[in-house]
């Protein structure tokens, strides 16, 4: 059995069990050792945010029930994507379809901010009033669908190997977990680490709740591209103690920590603009903004 064949065969194996296996890790770490004070009990973010992520799994596998790798066979099967076109050395192809699929969740998450509709189904995921490794997980279920759908789009346009699909799938959801976790690391070490990946204290910046600072740090694996297009923003302007998470105009319990609510938040509300490029922050710019998201 070839390497391709033993990754499609065990496919879902492998990735649940690093699913679960960076799960109780991060979530051993954050109870030992928590960053922020939660302000929902921890029972209650688990119960319904993983509720919704197996619900979300159960959803996507009905739908799509190939999944990514299951496209990546085919395509491969096919000859399509622009790997298969050139004489690439199978590492190189590797390496280099990690780093594309990377490279348009960053682009897809720059997306989903500054697009009013599909704002709508990523707040749901920003909604969340606290910060910890169940909020990586966390999206509502249309949002799952439509990256599924440009997941594969993308496999077919570049043809990657099975292999690299499984890996990026894999290395995806670890490091959602892990900087999405309630943890904290040592400055120095976070200073090194935001240079290869994306860690807590970088991607918290993006869940705040002023404008400016949620429209920066997009990355989820790589945090490349954040620093490439400008989007990179090194810390909170209150610090990662005094900053607020979430959004301003949505903060009722039962609408953003309870399951019900996460799957009817973007239908609530009218559709209204996200200005990405909103980047400049002042109290007064702040305090009005809050008055026209409250009326």
């Amino acid at each position: 059995m070839s390497i391709e064949e033993f990754v499609m065969t065990n496919e879902k194996s492998i990735r649940m069990g690093f699913f679960f296996g960076m799960l109780v890790l991060m979530g051993s770490w954050e109870i030992l050792a928590p960053r922020r004070e939660l302000t929902v009990s921890k029972s209650v973010r688990w119960l319904n945010n993983l509720g919704l992520v197996f619900f979300n799994s159960f959803v996507a596998r009905l739908i799509f029930p190939a999944a990514a790798v299951g496209v990546a066979g085919f395509a491969a099967e096919q000859s399509w994507g622009l790997l298969h076109y050139y004489a690439v050395p199978y590492w190189l192809a590797v390496v280099l379809s990690i780093v594309v699929m990377d490279f348009i969740i960053y682009l897809q998450h720059v997306m989903v901010h500054a697009v009013p509709a599909l704002w709508r189904l990523h707040r749901v995921h920003h909604a969340d009033p606290d910060f910890d490794v169940t909020t990586g997980a966390r999206f509502h279920t249309i949002e799952i669908l439509l990256s599924l759908l440009i997941k594969f789009a993308t496999i077919v346009v570049l043809g990657p190997p099975v292999v690299a699909v499984v890996i990026f799938e894999v290395l995806l959801n670890a490091t959602a977990m892990f900087n999405h976790s309630n943890v904290r690391l040592p400055t120095r070490l976070d200073r090194i680490l935001r240079w290869i990946v994306v860690t807590p204290d970088m991607h918290r910046v993006h869940h705040s709740v002023e404008d400016d600072e949620a429209n920066s740090n997009f990355g989820f694996n790589l945090p490349w591209w954040d620093r490439l297009f400008g989007t990179y923003r090194d810390q909170p302007r209150a610090g990662h103690q005094g900053m607020t998470i979430g959004i301003h105009k949505y903060s009722e319990p039962k609408l953003v920590s309870w399951l019900p609510g996460m799957l009817a938040l973007p239908f609530i509300g009218k559709i209204t603009g996200y200005a990405i490029n909103r980047r400049e922050w002042t109290e007064t710019a702040a305090n009005e903004q809050m008055e026209r998201e409250t009326k």
